[in-house]
């Protein structure tokens, strides 16, 4: 796949990205520089690889799940527009 100039440009419209026409040409060289190196990427064999969450073998931190309030209704509440008796205060809906 060969990014062109009216593509970039059309990229960088979806993206809303301002871009001015003298850079439109080095902007789709870059684009076909990341496809490129996708390509490459696309032509290994990682059917024996297995997936991984970091470059050095480590298990990943645990906390106990355990049911807690937390106590912190006071500073919650205190963002509430309106609050009673511990709890939001949300306008009727149904009449």
């Amino acid at each position: 796949m060969h990014i062109d100039k009216d593509t970039a440009a059309k990229v960088a419209k979806l993206a809303r990205i301002r871009v001015e026409d003298h850079d439109l040409d080095a902007l789709a060289g870059e684009f076909n520089a990341i496809l490129g190196f996708i390509a490459q990427l696309n032509e290994l064999d990682v059917t024996t690889v297995d997936p991984m969450t970091s470059v050095t073998p480590m298990r990943l931190k645990r906390r106990p799940d355990v049911v807690a309030d937390g106590n912190r209704q006071d500073q919650i509440l205190a963002n509430a527009p309106d609050a009673r008796e511990g709890f939001f205060a949300v306008p009727k809906v149904v009449e």
